[in-house]
């Protein structure tokens, strides 16, 4: 069963990060193993909880699925610590666990792999039809994008790239760190050269050597068809462009609108037809509109209250060659009242058993 990160932290799911980083100094400091009244299992927890929502891309990914799919490992990358040289928890309220792991433990995981930029998430409507069939829709965003003019390399137009002079073309540096732990000796990406080995000759005007630029950027979502309310689209690479990196993914969550006659069951649509007394005994038609234009419905004899007529292939859509149904509800109006002579006739019907 999933964890709860917020109810293990005690702040809500609009908690800033701020607000979860007090909540978890806090709780860390209550329950560390060397404190009177600790408890370790919950210690564990505790980080685990923070480490996922102090992440933004992990927090993300576990808002909209549950689940992180990122770095699995990542959840519970402090359970082979020994927290014992805390002694009392002195001080401890300025410890924050998630930023030595990320400053020890983080540059070596980010060797070899590209470097990736921010993930974006917006909202978008769509009508109940253009759920039902799918649609085209263009936004306009403004983000950090690839530079056009230089490519994304950051070298001015018609110049090359060069050995980077503070790695000496290799990406990565040696850096010695020392803290509560000891001390520590790593290799880390380099930032003059961001991991690639090589920096502009001369610098792009336009984007200062970066390769990315801030404007607005129009994006088309191709949206398909028998989408649902909540679900999520992900455009790949259309999230932030990051310096000689690969840009981040743009995730589009689905909102559709209610329908007045229309509510989705499955690939069926299903509606509520009011039809007379008379025409629920005898039979008889109606024209109903559907998604699709207008329909003629038969009513057969001796229908029942609530009975359902299925209309064949005028659903959702499954496949470009298959259709759920369109299921239609019967609704028998009974009059509030009656004329003498309908009256005499009910009687008559009653006399018959009817």
């Amino acid at each position: 069963m999933a964890k709860d990160y917020y109810n293990i932290l005690g702040v809500t799911k609009e908690a800033s990060k701020d607000d979860i980083k007090k909540a978890f100094r806090k709780l860390a400091h209550k329950y560390h193993p060397d404190k009177k009244g600790g408890d370790e299992q919950k210690f564990k927890e505790v980080n685990e909880a923070y480490q996922i929502l102090s992440d933004e891309k992990k927090r993300m990914e576990y808002d909209s699925y549950g689940q992180v799919f990122g770095n699995g490992a990542g959840a519970g990358g402090a359970g082979g610590f020994d927290f014992s040289g805390f002694q009392g928890g002195a001080g401890f309220e300025d410890l924050d666990l998630g930023d030595i792991f990320s400053e020890f433990f983080g540059g070596g995981a980010r060797r070899g792999r590209a470097r990736r930029g921010r993930d974006i998430s917006i909202d978008l409507e769509l009508p109940f039809e253009e759920s039902v069939f799918g649609t085209n829709r263009k936004v306009l965003l403004t983000k950090a994008t690839t530079c056009s003019t230089c490519g994304g390399n950051g070298a001015k137009k018609g110049t090359t790239l060069q050995s980077c002079s503070t790695c000496n073309g290799k990406g990565s540096v040696h850096e010695t760190k020392r803290s509560i732990l000891g001390t520590f000796s790593s290799t880390v990406e380099c930032h003059e050269c961001a991991g690639t080995g090589e920096v502009p000759k001369e610098k792009c005007e336009d984007c200062k050597g970066l390769g990315i630029v801030k404007k607005e950027e129009e994006i088309e979502i191709k949206v398909p068809a028998g989408i649902k309310d909540g679900e999520m689209i992900r455009l790949s690479g259309a999230g932030e462009a990051v310096t000689r990196g690969v840009a981040g993914d743009l995730y589009v969550k689905i909102h559709v609108e209610t329908h007045p006659v229309f509510t989705r069951e499955g690939n069926n649509l299903a509606m509520t037809l009011h039809i007379k007394l008379s025409d629920a005994l005898l039979g008889g038609a109606y024209t109903i509109t559907t998604l699709d234009g207008n329909l003629k419905l038969t009513i057969p004899k001796g229908v029942s209250f609530n009975e359902i007529l299925r209309v064949r292939g005028k659903g959702v859509p499954v496949d470009t060659k298959r259709r759920g149904d369109l299921l239609v509800k019967l609704d028998i109006k009974l009059p509030s009242k009656l004329s003498r002579k309908s009256v005499k006739l009910v009687e008559e019907l009653k006399k018959e058993g009817i």
